[in-house]
C-alpha cells in the first residue's frame, strides 16, 4: 500500500479497479485531506455521482453531453449573467440551500432565491427617492418597515432592492446599460421604515437563449418568473435575508420557474389615496406596495439551523457533530 505524502493513513493503490471498487477507493484517496468539512463533502458527492451513474446506466453519450452542457454553461458566462446560478435556480437547488442556511420562526420573513442579476453599483438613496427611470412603467409607491420578531423596529439595516423595468429586462441585460436602474439601497430610519417610488413588477422569462434555456425546453417547462421585486437585508448580528414579494394574481404564480414564490411573500398592491399621497409627496391613486419584513438575529437563526441539522442527521441514521454550525463524521 502507498503512503499519503502529508501524512495520513495507507491509500491504495489504484490497480484493476472495477464498478464494484471505484467509489471506496475514490473516497479512500480523497481522504488524505486534512478539511474534515471537505473530506465529507467530496465523500458524499463522490458517492452520490457514482450511484447516479449507476442507478441509470449512465451511457457514454450522456456523460459527454451532460460535460458538454456544463461547458456551455460556462462559456455564456460574464461580469452581469451567470448561468450557474440559473441552472441552481431550475433545479431547484438554490432554494434548498437557503432554506437550510437561513431557517426561520414563523414569525421570521421567508427567504427566496437570490436569482443571477443582482449587481453591486446600486446607488444609495435617501428615503422617497425614485429607483426606477422607466417612463413606461406603472408608478408604485413602496412603504415598508423593519422589525424583530417582538414588533419593535430594526434601524440602520441595508437594504438592497432590485427589480425589472417594464419590458421585464434587467437594467444589466441591456446593452446599451448606462447607470443603474430599478435597482438602489436603502437604510432604515430609527423607526425600521423605508420607502421609495418604482414601478409596478411585471413577469417575464428568465434568459433562456442559454444552456438553461435549452434544457427547461427539453423538460417541457416553460421559463417564466411571477412578477416580483427582490430585497436583501443586511446589518451586523442579524440574518442575513435574501427575499422577494410576488403580485397576487399573476399567471406564474404557482408555477415560477425557479421555485421562489411562497405563500408569505405573496402580497397585494393597493392604491394610494389621499391621505399618503400627501404624506409622500406622490400622486393619488397611484400603486402602493406596504410590507413589513421581520428580521430575526444571527444566533436565532444559528441555533435553529443546528436543531434542524441534528434532527435530519439522526433521521438518516449518520454519526455526525457540528464543527462551525456544519456536519462532519463524528470519529471520535
Amino acid at each position: 500500500m502507498a503512503s499519503g505524502g502529508n501524512g495520513a493513513a495507507s491509500v491504495p493503490e489504484l490497480l484493476d479497479l472495477t464498478i464494484d471498487n471505484i467509489t471506496p477507493n475514490t473516497v479512500r484517496i480523497n481522504s488524505q485531506a486534512k478539511d474534515a468539512r471537505l473530506r465529507y463533502l467530496m465523500e458524499r458527492l463522490v458517492v452520490h455521482l457514482h450511484d447516479f451513474a449507476r442507478e441509470t446506466r449512465l451511457s457514454s453519450d450522456e456523460w459527454m453531453t451532460g460535460l458538454m452542457f456544463l461547458i456551455a454553461t460556462g462559456q455564456i458566462c460574464s461580469d452581469v449573467r451567470n448561468e450557474f446560478i440559473l441552472l441552481s435556480d431550475i433545479l431547484g437547488l438554490s432554494l434548498l440551500v437557503d432554506s437550510i442556511n437561513h431557517p426561520k420562526p414563523p414569525a421570521g420573513t421567508e427567504g427566496s432565491v437570490l436569482g443571477p442579476f443582482h449587481t453591486h453599483d446600486a446607488p444609495t438613496l435617501p428615503n422617497g427617492a425614485s429607483m426606477t427611470s422607466d417612463p413606461e412603467g406603472e408608478p408604485l409607491l413602496a412603504v415598508c418597515t423593519v422589525r424583530d420578531p417582538q414588533g419593535r423596529p430594526v434601524a440602520g439595516v441595508k437594504v438592497d432592492i432590485w427589480e425589472t423595468d417594464s419590458s421585464g429586462h434587467y437594467d444589466v441585460q441591456h446593452s446599451d446599460r448606462g447607470e443603474p436602474s430599478e435597482r438602489c439601497v436603502m437604510v432604515t430610519d430609527e423607526q425600521g421604515r423605508f420607502w421609495f417610488k418604482g414601478i409596478k413588477p411585471v413577469s417575464y422569462p428568465i434568459p433562456h437563449d442559454g444552456p438553461v434555456g435549452k434544457l427547461l425546453d427539453r423538460l417541457g417547462r416553460h421559463c417564466w418568473r411571477p412578477a416580483h421585486m427582490h430585497f436583501m437585508f443586511e446589518k451586523e448580528g442579524w440574518d442575513h435575508l435574501i427575499t422577494a414579494l410576488y403580485v397576487r394574481g399573476d399567471p406564474y404564480e404557482t408555477s415560477d420557474a425557479v421555485f421562489g414564490v411562497k405563500k408569505s411573500l405573496v402580497i397585494d398592491l393597493d392604491k394610494v389615496d389621499k391621505k399618503t399621497a400627501e404624506e409622500y409627496g406622490v400622486d393619488e391613486g397611484i400603486l402602493l406596495l406596504k410590507h413589513d419584513f421581520v428580521l430575526v438575529t444571527q444566533k436565532e437563526t444559528e441555533e435553529l439551523r443546528d436543531r434542524n441539522a441534528v434532527e435530519a442527521l439522526k433521521k438518516l441514521g449518520l454519526n455526525m457533530k457540528l464543527v462551525d454550525h456544519l456536519p462532519v463524521p463524528d470519529l471520535d
